[in-house]
């Protein structure tokens, strides 16, 4: 059997296809669960969001507490051995997000499959209504968050950077979020610095949602100004769509840290510096 240790971080479905059977795969499913009813990769494991999102007070997309990220071991069944793919039906916002909150404990074994549900269809490939039932892993992997301020960053630090004026923002949401033109919390508007990038411009409308050449997204996001020698943090609403960002970011080998806060704790807070009215640069 092939060995499943160098999958890369953006797999193709012929790729995966491959290695669908594999006792060292594990499949993630994180569409809507009514898609995954109907139809969903074989052996995949469907996963609700809230699985590894987190509410507290203003900010809805925070990162998940301990007994969360023990029950989303324990669903996830990995042990050290494992690599895991994963794969939603909206293009890889929210497989992006899982794939960071695994980055952020230490677990770096992740692919994230282009195009999603969308591009294994549209491949032709098998799918079942099936749903694994598989034997639970004598030594599951123990989550370590010693990684966790390498990939995340919290209010507080992220203030800071922003009156410092030492920080490169990615702001991932709707133009009209950016603007302050749609509220989705107590203030419109955006955090100072960020530059607008919208997550669904990297998505390929007429290729099964699958990611344009990353090189195209490379020139779109240097022509905004931004420098991807430097470090990035992305951002959104709740930490959903900038799970794709974060993605990206990796394959562009651009250094990036997540604000899972995001505008739900930034735009609620009556304290926070925004600035509203502007057209992305």
């Amino acid at each position: 059997m092939q060995t499943i240790d160098h999958l890369p971080l953006l797999i193709e479905s012929e790729q995966l296809a491959e290695y669908i059977d594999h006792p060292q795969l594990r499949l993630i499913d994180l569409s809507r669960e009514s898609v995954y009813r109907q139809l969903h990769l074989p052996n995949a494991v469907h996963v609700k969001p809230c699985a590894f999102t987190r509410t507290e007070d203003m900010a809805t997309g925070l990162f998940p507490d301990e007994s969360q990220i023990q029950a989303l071991i324990q669903k996830l069944n990995i042990s050290d051995t494992h690599h895991v793919v994963v794969y939603d039906d909206e293009g890889g916002a929210w497989a992006g997000r899982l794939i960071w909150t695994l980055h952020c404990l230490g677990f770096e074994r992740t692919s994230l499959l282009n195009g999603g549900i969308h591009a294994w269809l549209g491949a032709g490939l098998d799918t079942t209504m099936d749903v694994p039932n598989m034997q639970q892993e004598a030594e599951l992997w123990q989550a370590n968050a010693s990684q966790i301020d390498q990939y995340r960053i919290e209010y507080k630090e992220l203030l800071e950077k922003v009156e410092q004026q030492n920080i490169q923002l990615w702001d991932c949401r709707t133009e009209d979020e950016y603007t302050g033109l749609r509220l989705a919390a107590r203030r419109g508007g955006h955090i100072p610095h960020a530059r607008h990038f919208e997550w669904s411009t990297a998505l390929n409308r007429q290729n099964h949602l699958k990611l344009h050449p990353l090189e195209r997204t490379r020139s779109q996001l240097n022509d905004l100004g931004f420098d991807l020698t430097q470090p990035v943090v992305v951002y959104c609403q709740s930490h959903h769509r900038s799970g794709l960002a974060y993605v990206l970011a990796r394959l562009l080998d651009w250094p990036v840290r997540a604000y899972d806060g995001a505008w739900s704790e930034w735009g609620n807070r009556l304290d926070s510096p925004i600035v509203a009215g502007e057209t992305p640069n």
